[in-house]
């Protein structure tokens, strides 16, 4: 089976390269993205996590121009904004900085779509927050894709949340407290709501393999859409770093995770490597695998694989449980900036 790569909905960085930090600069960006989508995404969301409103003012314009560039069109697909509207609670708030969230207004969303030149195309909000269905209203209107995350939202919570517009959940199973309520959580909720498609992490890490499979028996291949959730520091050699204002460690088998939080800092994985955990776990077929990694998220955005430039493919081996690149990368100007 071969694929034009995979689509990633949820990459914060690569290779050291914080999509949120004040320090990115559009060379860094450009370099960035060339490399992440020889690596077997075909397109993707670069993502900016809570942030200082000084640093979305600074980073959403670079990103927008990459976005209508030449050079990148058909393959980063839009900005995720994950945050600012989450719950500052200790657990759900996991990586992102408590001080900087903000409560769902929609002439602050305005404002970050007006910054984003409207390329904002998926927001991920904690629900249960004062507010949040009027923004959501709002987002779904402007063709925001809507996702809950980082939240302890209750299931009368999700039920307004998708009754206002919300699709999807993000990286369900994580982005919450190590306890929870034994019935009463998120999980349960987002498991029961139909409505809702989940994003999962499958870099080895995040979800251990009976919890993919009971999410994928529960919400169904066609409502499951794999993401890497990728951090600045994929790609980077193991160590200690600082990403996403976290104090992380990287250890060898690629699990990234701050110690003093007790919780995982996105992970180490490409939209490949996570595809070839999943593969490996052989609870799919050939056919599943490619709605999860490339037709889902395409789906849940209002495109089709006829939507994206690729710049290479992958080919999947059955025997061996594995995708590899199968076509080097190509970019149709070398010279080119972006323009």
């Amino acid at each position: 089976m071969h694929l034009p790569g995979f689509v990633d909905l949820q990459v914060n960085g690569h290779l050291g390269c914080d999509f949120s930090s004040p320090s990115m600069s559009a060379e860094q960006l450009r370099a960035v993205c060339d490399k992440l989508l020889a690596a077997g995404t075909a397109a993707f969301l670069p993502t900016m996590i809570t942030a200082p409103m000084t640093v979305y003012e600074r980073n959403l314009p670079i990103l927008a121009k990459a976005i209508d560039s030449k050079l990148f069109r058909g393959r980063l697909l839009g900005i995720h904004l994950e945050g600012p509207f989450l719950t500052p609670k200790p657990g759900p708030i996991g990586a992102h900085r408590p001080e900087h969230t903000l409560a769902p207004e929609v002439d602050v969303l305005g404002r970050l779509v007006d910054l984003a030149g409207g390329f904002v195309r998926m927001l991920t909000l904690s629900p249960e927050l004062p507010g949040a269905e009027k923004l959501i209203a709002w987002a779904v209107g402007r063709g925001i894709c809507v996702s809950c995350g980082h939240t302890m939202a209750t299931a009368d919570d999700l039920a307004r949340a998708t009754d206002a517009g919300a699709t999807a959940f993000t990286h369900l199973g994580n982005g919450l407290g190590q306890v929870v309520p034994r019935h009463a959580n998120p999980i349960w909720a987002a498991l029961a709501e139909d409505r809702l498609a989940a994003t999962i992490i499958t870099d080895g890490h995040h979800l251990p393999p009976p919890v993919i499979k009971s999410f994928l028996r529960a919400k169904g291949v066609e409502r499951t859409i794999v993401i890497s959730d990728a951090a600045p520091l994929a790609g980077m050699a193991p160590g200690r770093y600082r990403a996403l204002g976290n104090e992380v460690v990287l250890e060898p088998d690629g699990k990234l995770h701050n110690p003093s939080k007790n919780c995982l800092v996105g992970s180490s994985s490409t939209m490949l490597q996570c595809m070839t955990h999943l593969a490996s776990l052989d609870i799919l077929s050939a056919a599943e695998l490619r709605a999860v990694g490339l037709d889902n998220p395409l789906r849940l955005l209002g495109l089709s694989p006829t939507d994206l430039r690729p710049a290479g493919s992958v080919q999947y081996d059955p025997a061996s449980l594995r995708f590899k690149k199968s076509v080097p990368a190509r970019r149709d100007n070398p010279q080119s900036a972006i323009d």
